[in-house]
């Protein structure tokens, strides 16, 4: 086989051994995308992976992945925008309903800001359907104890931290 050949299709590829998000690709011009919502939380691994073979000329070996996306290939494009949406218990909603009731105490900042909006939009998406995305969750988290303000020292903050962790382990 020529490379000319394996360049326009000559060889197969992709061998999976376990994935627990989706999306793959390889070959030329090939595309696979992921736009899924997923309510659950991720399969744990369990046992010995079996083996993966190695793939032939089109590529892609994985043997595990938790998440989704891959590619190889000239024109290959995998994209996994999938979105895990996870409940909002009712102990996460008391606890920001506290730590709202705490920022007028801050001087108006811009990440004060930017945590005040994402704390709306978590009493929003449980409003609206009783869950929210684990993006916004890690988020949240991340402006709690960034530093970026002082409103995660407060016992209401600390406690929306504590069960943003416990939804995220």
């Amino acid at each position: 086989m020529t490379n000319g050949q394996r360049d326009h299709g000559g060889g197969g590829g992709i061998s999976i051994g376990r994935m627990t998000g989706g999306a793959a690709a390889s070959g030329p011009g090939a595309t696979a995308e992921d736009r899924s919502e997923r309510t659950d939380r991720p399969a744990a691994a369990g046992g010995v992976p079996a083996p993966v073979p190695v793939p032939a000329d089109g590529g892609i070996a994985v043997g595990e992945m938790t998440g989704g996306a891959a590619a190889a290939g000239r024109d290959a494009r995998a994209v996994d925008a999938s979105r895990r949406l996870l409940p909002v218990p009712p102990e996460l909603l008391a606890a920001v309903r506290e730590l709202r009731g705490d920022l007028p105490r801050f001087a108006r900042t811009e990440p004060l800001a930017e945590l005040e909006e994402e704390l709306k939009g978590l009493e929003e998406d449980a409003r609206q359907d009783g869950r929210t995305r684990d993006r916004r969750l890690t988020r949240l988290r991340e402006l709690l104890t960034g530093g970026a303000t002082a409103v995660g020292a407060l016992a209401s903050g600390a406690a929306v931290v504590q069960a943003i962790s416990q939804l995220l382990a």
